[in-house]
């Protein structure tokens, strides 16, 4: 069994995946007392991605989907094809430098009630990206959110140096023990983008896991700006969160949600 599976869901991006796959430094993992295996799931990419993940690392596992089946599903594949006591969801516009994925795993063998880590995501430009963590969307929170926004604040403080339990850390670079996953559960393949990660953070802590925060450890994240500049990414938010309020609320909050959502939509894109 190996020490750690990093598990990377990949369409259509194949300069990224092959750039992380590079930033990964299995000889530098090796060297941290670590077992790695990497597999790479790839949803029906119509580009070169499958072709140049073989070629350029034969030892990677590629799983080749016949259909874009979406994050969680592509996920939840890599997770049931690994091997790894712990497993690391790692988007492939991530860059990794050397030693930070045997840190997320030190920081869980440490916290043995902990069952999933995240580390703080860094902007190309080295500044703290938003939304690494995060609390669960309730209605005293959202408004909260649309309040802050409003008065041009931030909802938490990014750029912190203190290690926190929090409600959610970003599937963009996710560590979760296999314990925690099994209690938990797969990925509900419902999301078709955002709330999978708080959705599956939540049943962790549901399941009697923490969800931990650890700025100690930073991971260079490309992405992350879809949902300020394409509208379809926001009518997906807005479908995900009403999911998640289906889900996992009462229908006094999905009423409160109704109110509420044309007023978070607004500062959600204000400025």
């Amino acid at each position: 069994m190996p020490d750690l599976s990093v598990v990377i869901a990949n369409w259509n991006t194949a300069d990224l995946v092959v750039d992380c796959l590079a930033s990964l430094a299995p000889a530098d993992a090796s060297r941290q007392g670590l077992s790695v295996e990497v597999v790479v799931v790839d949803n029906a990419s119509t580009d070169d991605s499958v072709a140049r993940v073989r070629a350029a690392f034969p030892t990677v596992g590629l799983l080749p989907l016949g259909e874009n089946r979406g994050y969680a599903a592509a996920n939840n594949a890599g997770i049931a094809a690994s091997r790894g006591r712990v497993v690391t969801l790692l988007n492939p516009d991530t860059r990794v430098p050397p030693g930070a994925l045997a840190r997320l795993v030190a920081r869980l063998d440490e916290r043995p009630d902990a069952g999933a880590v995240g580390p703080r995501l860094l902007r190309p430009d080295g500044t703290a990206q938003p939304f690494a963590f995060g609390g669960d969307p309730t209605p005293a929170y959202l408004a909260r959110r649309a309040l802050l926004r409003a008065l041009g604040r931030p909802a938490h403080d990014w750029s912190t140096d203190r290690a926190q339990d929090v409600d959610w850390v970003s599937g963009a670079c996710l560590t979760a023990r296999r314990e925690a996953i099994d209690d938990a559960g797969p990925l509900d393949e419902g999301y078709f983008m955002y709330f999978e990660d708080n959705d599956w953070c939540l049943r962790m802590r549901r399941a009697g896991w923490r969800v931990v925060y650890d700025p100690g450890v930073e991971i260079t994240h490309i992405g992350g700006q879809a949902l300020a500049r394409n509208p379809a990414a926001r009518r997906a938010y807005d479908r995900s969160l009403r999911r998640f309020y289906a889900k996992h609320y009462g229908r006094s909050a999905r009423l409160a949600l109704r109110l509420l959502l044309p007023i978070y939509r607004w500062a959600r894109t204000a400025g």
